[in-house]
């Protein structure tokens, strides 16, 4: 049995550690726990050319995932998404070397299914059977699907505005579903009221430390698929941020363990106008955000107005030169219809946020001609049907099509 390499939990900003082995939400501090593993023990007992012989899913990488046993890791096959050469788009954009990784091919249509496989089969070798989280609606859908699949019980509370298919995922996959009249820190107050009855575990975003390290395993297949080096550039929509928060740390953990040399990507929060906590932060020199008043996005999944991790954002923007820029609605309606048009590539309006930030980077310079940008696609475009029109002519049976 492959081990993992957990060694302990702690805190990045007060110092604090913590037993890994027990069930931890935050630090005394207000603070996430993060994942801390013995990178000095791992490196002398394996190498990468190991890790990337294993079946390609995120459980490759499996020293550096907190699981301790395989009889506990929940999958679905989830992980190795594919990094596609966008060259129609990126000509478009004067972006020739871009990337996507396209997170819409993963179980459950997005990238929180990386978060709740390891999250669940962590809370499953931990002894939780019941879990509860708030969510915009792609990770209560995830959440919900590996919860079944572990026969534990799930809780969920999404904006009443979410998209209709991630209540039904959570439906169809037995969780208890509720709807609030309000945002996703509405729906997140309520979560925190149960679990401070007892008998819910609380997994919201980054208040527990293992969703966080299915994210990871993003920036460990970039890595991997780039041919064991990074890009220049990494787009990632952010609402929570743990992905980005995620990449970062992989890449940190990589650079510690000798495998990666020179200097890390630049790493750019995608954020829209109506919903943009962390790009205010950033552009105000701030080490944490505010909370966004009147919170409001198409791109659902990042309209998060407080995010919890806002530090740790800002951190791993400030550590590798990156930036945090925000794009109106309009622009990324725009621009999910041209990068379907240009490459056949239906992404989520989130991951078109990511599109439009990089044609506005692109444009004032900061993004160069010859960088080799990698775009995060974080779900499927089909999830979000009103996103395009489909307005076409109806015929009668024997009329000729009136094609020019």
């Amino acid at each position: 049995m492959t081990q993992s390499h957990l060694s302990h939990l702690a805190c990045p900003a007060c110092g604090t550690t913590a037993d890994a082995d027990v069930p931890q939400n935050l630090c005394g501090c207000g603070s996430p726990f993060l994942a801390r593993y013995d990178l000095e023990r791992l490196a002398g007992a394996t190498t990468f050319d190991a890790m990337t012989a294993r079946p390609p899913s995120l459980w490759r990488y499996r020293e550096l995932l907190p699981v301790r046993d395989d009889a506990h890791v929940v999958t679905m096959g989830e992980g190795m998404t594919p990094l596609l050469p966008l060259p129609r788009l990126g000509g478009a954009l004067g972006v020739p070397r871009l990337l996507m990784k396209d997170e819409g091919l993963i179980p459950t249509g997005s990238f929180k299914a990386r978060g709740a496989a390891v999250g669940v089969s962590r809370a499953h070798e931990l002894g939780i059977e019941r879990v509860a989280m708030p969510t915009n609606g792609n990770a209560g859908a995830a959440w919900s699907a590996y919860a079944a699949r572990a026969g534990m019980r799930a809780l969920v509370v999404m904006p009443v505005d979410a998209p209709d298919i991630c209540r039904r995922e959570c439906t169809a996959a037995g969780a208890e579903l509720y709807l609030v009249d309000g945002l996703i820190g509405d729906a997140g107050a309520i979560v925190a009221g149960e679990v401070g009855g007892g008998g819910w575990f609380d997994v919201s975003t980054l208040k527990e430390p293992y969703r966080l390290e299915g994210k990871k395993t993003m920036g460990l297949e970039i890595y991997e698929q780039l041919g064991r080096r990074v890009p220049d550039v990494i787009v990632y929509p952010t609402g929570g941020g743990v992905g980005l928060i995620g990449i970062h740390k992989a890449l940190g953990e990589l650079r510690e363990l000798g495998w990666l040399d020179g200097p890390l990507p630049r790493l750019v929060a995608a954020q829209a106008t109506g919903c943009a906590p962390i790009v205010r932060a950033f552009e105000g020199g701030a080490r944490t955000a505010e909370p966004f008043p009147d919170a409001h996005t198409v791109a659902f999944g990042i309209n998060v107005a407080n995010p919890l991790g806002a530090t740790l954002i800002l951190d791993a923007i400030a550590a590798t030169g990156g930036c945090a820029v925000a794009v109106e609605d309009d622009e990324l309606l725009a621009v999910l219809a041209e990068t379907a048009r240009l490459e056949g590539a239906f992404v989520c309006p989130e991951g078109a946020a990511g599109v439009a930030a990089i044609r506005r980077l692109r444009e004032s310079g900061w993004i160069d001609e010859s960088d080799e940008v990698v775009l995060l696609n974080t779900g499927a475009g089909i999830k979000y049907p009103d996103t395009v029109a489909a307005d076409a002519p109806v015929l009668q049976p024997g009329d000729a099509l009136p094609l020019r």
